[in-house]
């Protein structure tokens, strides 16, 4: 089935009430397609439809299902035509995936296995897997592409990434049916300029931008910064930060490629970056320019499994998919701040 943004096509987006999810949902919808939600709320919220829904003028298709359950993925397929699948939903949470691999292992890896065996059996091709830049590790060489060599993983989150584009790449050497691009996100920020949607961290933000936004929402009292001795300009690690919603029209761009492949069996991957780096430091400083807020900070030791510096090499990205950010780190800090003061 060609996609084509003339008449709308359902695209079944799993984890699309999270944090990227939602904003490809947005992406999706202004791009000419019909996006059905399915997630369970686990590592999301319900309340995140209703901000779709001011935000898009109507209300979005959703079910609310476990990615798991067969029988229920079974009925929203056979709910179609379906012209694609976006696959976000996993358990994401590196230090639980430390605590609880068999939990990741199982979800994670899972819920793709069973994507791809309903998709031949309703006639759909097209898929984009939600990857990451963690499985680089610390590279030798920066920027990184896409030969990069992975490196192992350094938590089973990460591990399911790499275990999840072998399976697919495998899926397809074997001639199934099925067309797919995976997408290795670097450093996902921001939220919708209405400040509608956004970053939902539930329990002590792991990830830095959310935690400096509570910290500038007075709801922790001040920022960690984890290590100021490694190699880079001013000692602080070093982080390619993508804006959401760049990041969410990455996967339109995507579903047209796949759309337009000669082929009934095809795989690639792309990094999805900026393609430049910003420092710990460098983002806090960005954050006091655009907000006028100083916030307190310590310095800190290193966190064990830290990557000293990564951003991507997007030469792939602009040339295979057409796609480059349009966004700038003070856009990203900027949204993300009225998000969340949104949620003071």
């Amino acid at each position: 089935m060609e996609l084509s943004a003339a008449t709308p096509q359902k695209i079944v987006v799993t984890g699309g009430a999270g944090f990227i999810g939602s904003h490809t949902v947005v992406a999706l919808i202004e791009a000419g397609f019909e996006p059905i939600i399915v997630d369970d709320y686990s590592n999301s919220e319900p309340r995140v439809l209703e901000g779709l829904k001011t935000i898009l003028g109507r209300d979005v298709t959703s079910f609310t299902i476990d990615c798991n359950d067969r029988a229920a993925m079974a009925e929203v397929f056979a709910s179609g035509p379906i012209a694609g699948v976006i696959h976000f939903a996993a358990f994401k949470a590196v230090g639980e995936s430390v605590e609880q691999p068999l939990k990741y292992y199982r979800n994670n890896l899972d819920s793709l296995l069973l994507l791809l065996e309903l998709m031949p059996q309703f006639g759909v091709k097209n898929l984009v897997f939600s990857s990451s830049c963690t499985v680089y590790g610390q590279p030798e060489q920066l920027p990184v592409t896409e030969s990069t060599p992975r490196l192992p993983a350094q938590s089973p989150y990460g591990n399911t990434k790499a275990i999840c584009e072998d399976i697919i790449r495998d899926t397809v050497t074997a001639k199934t049916p099925v067309r797919a691009i995976s997408l290795r996100y670097f450093n996902p920020i921001g939220a919708h300029p209405s400040a509608l949607i956004g970053e939902l961290p539930r329990g002590v933000p792991a990830n830095l931008v959310p935690y400096l936004l509570q910290v500038a929402a007075g709801k922790r009292a001040s920022l960690t910064v984890h290590g100021n001795d490694y190699n880079t300009p001013d000692g602080t690690a070093i982080r390619d930060y993508i804006h959401v919603m760049d990041l969410a029209e990455a996967h339109v761009s995507a579903l047209k490629v796949l759309a337009d492949a000669d082929t009934d069996s095809f795989y690639d991957v792309y990094n999805i970056g900026t393609g430049r780096g910003a420092s710990v430091l460098e983002l806090i400083n960005t954050f006091k320019e655009v907000t006028g807020i100083d916030l307190p900070y310590a310095l800190g030791p290193r966190r064990p499994g830290d990557v000293e510096q990564i951003y991507a090499d997007v030469t792939k990205s602009a040339q295979g998919l057409h796609f480059q950010t349009k966004r700038s780190l003070a856009d990203a800090l900027a949204d993300a701040w009225r998000w969340q003061q949104t949620l003071s």
